[in-house]
């Protein structure tokens, strides 16, 4: 398993980290807690080092998921990237964000109990508090790194000024954000920024919930409380473009001997050294098919030819509901 160093001041991680949420969150549908568990064994055994999880997935049923799944690994052997804050009810709708100091100490506290570990290696805002100064909040995370319960400093779905910003209050080890194929809208003004301050990214989404890992079709239903009925990109006249870019893609992929998937996987991974993507995989299978695509090498003539069939901008519809594009750091 290669390796990266987030960032300036970040830790060193596994190039290809690990997304739990779909293992209890149930927004991709239900989940099997063996086979989660399973899954972040042969994670860790193939060298995967980073997991990453919140607070809120599953209402800390995914932290107690993990803390059974990590039980007996040593505690240096792997990293745990935690977002907090995401609020919801008992209906599991969502209340919005609490980024204030007090609250991220009490987010912590949960969380350590939770994990039973004695610290967080990336502690990390899932979203950004528009009634809180983001200041106030990494100050907040900045005295839980001085006093030894959390390593690293992270961010997630921010703009380039919110940065800019926290990096001012305590450096930043990573921002983790959405980043893919058809989701590249970090590469305006987010991604320049990171690289000028010395900010690794962590990519989420990086098959954009399954729509380009070559597995999705325009048949296929989502089932119950799955997140992506909701989500313009998988609905109608959008989905079938999409899927026919997944279709082009397939041909590039069968030309270099591997998946769409890994194809998909390989182009995030191909866009810089201080880029790591996390890959939700739910079971063992899935996990086994994203591995190998740290050992797909794409020449200057591959990425051409992906950028053409795939520009920037190329698919419909918007990554998240539209009443959810306003929290979000970046648009598409």
């Amino acid at each position: 398993m290669q390796s990266v160093t987030l960032g300036r001041t970040g830790p060193t991680v596994s190039k290809l980290g690990l997304g739990a949420m779909g293992m209890s969150h149930g927004v991709y549908g239900p989940a099997d807690r063996d086979e989660s568990i399973a899954t972040v064994h042969a994670a860790l055994d193939a060298g995967v080092t980073l997991i990453d999880t919140g607070d809120f997935y599953g209402m800390g049923h995914n932290e107690l998921l993990l803390a059974e799944a990590l039980r007996g690994r040593p505690r240096d052997s792997y990293q745990l990237s935690v977002k907090f804050g995401g609020l919801r009810a008992p209906d599991l709708s969502w209340g919005g964000q609490d980024g204030r100091p007090q609250a991220v100490k009490n987010f912590l506290a949960y969380t350590l109990t939770r994990l039973g570990t004695d610290h967080i290696d990336i502690y990390r805002p899932a979203r950004l508090d528009p009634a809180v100064p983001i200041e106030d909040t990494v100050g907040a995370i900045k005295e839980m790194i001085d006093a030894g319960y959390v390593r690293h400093l992270g961010l997630s779905e921010v703009g380039a000024d919110t940065i800019r910003r926290a990096h001012a209050v305590h450096p930043v080890a990573d921002l983790q954000i959405e980043y893919s194929l058809i989701s590249r809208a970090i590469e305006a003004e987010v991604l320049p920024t990171l690289r000028e301050l010395g900010i690794g990214l962590t990519a989420y989404g990086v098959l954009s919930r399954g729509l380009i890992s070559g597995h999705w079709s325009a048949g296929r239903g989502s089932g119950q409380g799955d997140f992506r009925g909701f989500t313009p990109r998988f609905s109608g006249e959008n989905l079938d473009h999409n899927l026919s870019l997944v279709d082009a893609l397939r041909q590039v992929a069968e030309a270099k001997g591997c998946t769409v998937a890994q194809l998909a996987i390989a182009w995030v991974a191909a866009q810089g050294d201080d880029i790591v993507p996390l890959v939700g995989a739910r079971t063992r299978e899935r996990l086994s098919e994203a591995l190998p695509a740290l050992d797909v090498t794409l020449t200057a003539d591959d990425l051409a030819e992906i950028e053409k069939i795939v520009p920037a901008g190329a698919a419909k519809g918007d990554r998240y509901p539209t009443a959810m594009m306003p929290s979000l750091g970046a648009g598409n």
